[in-house]
């Protein structure tokens, strides 16, 4: 009985080390059998997406009056049957980017464009997998962020595009002196002025080029900035880093600031009348129409000086009131160190001081 034992020991332990055999030998078939039937039923776990939109380049520079293509690529697996109803919709981002608004939708052969790029924007379609977006005639107000969305029956995918402008940012204060303007009113004189409200990345690669202002302005996302290139004391002190200056987020009612503009090229004519003549503001307005023009904006001016180099050290009266001179190469008695627009306020209309600049449409 007691030689029984180890013979019995001895079995217990060849069936134990044979399950164990079992299951080292199951285990693989049983995670095989789970993975095929991942993939029978999901799909390969590393597959790529059956679509995808691509854009390159993600930035697109131009300038008002032109023309400018949003690239917008669609990629699809080959193996997919084509979607005769896949629908490719276009979107301007706000500059809040809480909303966004249509510029174009098509299925197939049925396209609508919407609100002021009615017939301005279409489809390129240079291939079916061409979704770039063509828009003709660039205003000012088209600067901005572009979203191309595709939906393919359950899918979909998105691509940006930003479309930056030729231009130039300027700051405005109106007649009545610095800090008098709402977000509304900035708006407003920024239109009067051939312009519109300058974005935050417009304003700061002025101040990469140099732009130094110490008067806090809108911008059109409805912050308050200003660019310092020369730290002092009056703009956040002397041992400040050079930058923009931020006052964030202000109420668009009631906080007021002055503004940054932003304007581009324009089509029509500028230029200095007559030679050598002092004028009241009603004798420039009435030598400018004499002349089949008008005086000229303040963004006439600033973009003729900055996108075409004008260059001239006479004073004369704008549209607005003001008195300025555009310098694009300094000199004494001009702008001795600097290219800039001078600034000689808004002088009583009736002085007999100074020329006039006009400004005349071409057809």
């Amino acid at each position: 009985m007691i030689g029984a034992i180890p013979s019995l020991m001895l079995a217990l332990m060849s069936l134990s080390v044979a399950g164990a055999f079992r299951s080292i030998r199951t285990e693989p078939e049983v995670s095989r059998n789970i993975h095929l039937m991942t993939v029978l039923r999901f799909g390969a776990l590393d597959q790529s997406p059956s679509l995808s939109v691509t854009s390159a380049p993600s930035r697109v520079l131009t300038r008002r009056g032109g023309n400018a293509i949003l690239p917008c690529a669609i990629q699809r697996d080959r193996l997919l049957a084509p979607n005769p109803k896949m629908r490719i919709k276009w979107t301007k981002l706000t500059s809040d980017f809480l909303t966004e608004v249509d510029i174009l939708a098509a299925v197939a052969d049925h396209k609508r464009s919407y609100g002021s790029f009615h017939g301005r924007a279409r489809l390129r379609g240079s291939s079916p997998s061409d979704a770039s977006l063509v828009i003709d005639n660039i205003t000012l107000e088209d600067y901005g962020r572009y979203k191309c969305e595709v939906i393919d029956g359950l899918e979909d995918a998105t691509a940006i595009v930003s479309l930056d402008l030729e231009g130039v940012v300027f700051p405005y204060s109106p007649r009545l002196g610095r800090y008098r303007l709402n977000f509304r009113d900035a708006e407003r004189a920024c239109r009067e002025q051939d312009a519109v409200l300058a974005s935050p990345e417009q304003l700061r690669q002025a101040w990469r080029g140099g732009m130094d202002w110490c008067n806090a302005g809108w911008l059109s996302d409805g912050s308050v900035r200003y660019p310092v290139n020369s730290p002092r004391e009056p703009c956040g002190g002397r041992r400040t880093a050079p930058g923009v200056r931020s006052y964030g987020f202000r109420d668009k009612d009631k906080d007021r600031y002055d503004v940054f503009c932003f304007t581009s090229h324009f089509k029509g004519e500028l230029y200095f009348l007559p030679p050598g003549a002092k004028l009241t503001y009603g004798e420039a307005v009435e030598a400018c129409r004499r002349d089949g023009a008008r005086l000229a904006k303040v963004g006439h001016l600033y973009g003729a000086w900055k996108l075409a180099n004008y260059d001239r050290c006479d004073a004369g009266w704008l549209e607005d009131g003001s008195v300025r001179y555009p310098v694009a190469k300094p000199r004494p008695r001009c702008s001795p160190t600097a290219r800039a627009v001078r600034f000689n306020g808004f002088p009583d209309k009736k002085h007999k001081l100074y020329g006039a600049y006009c400004y005349r449409e071409r057809a």
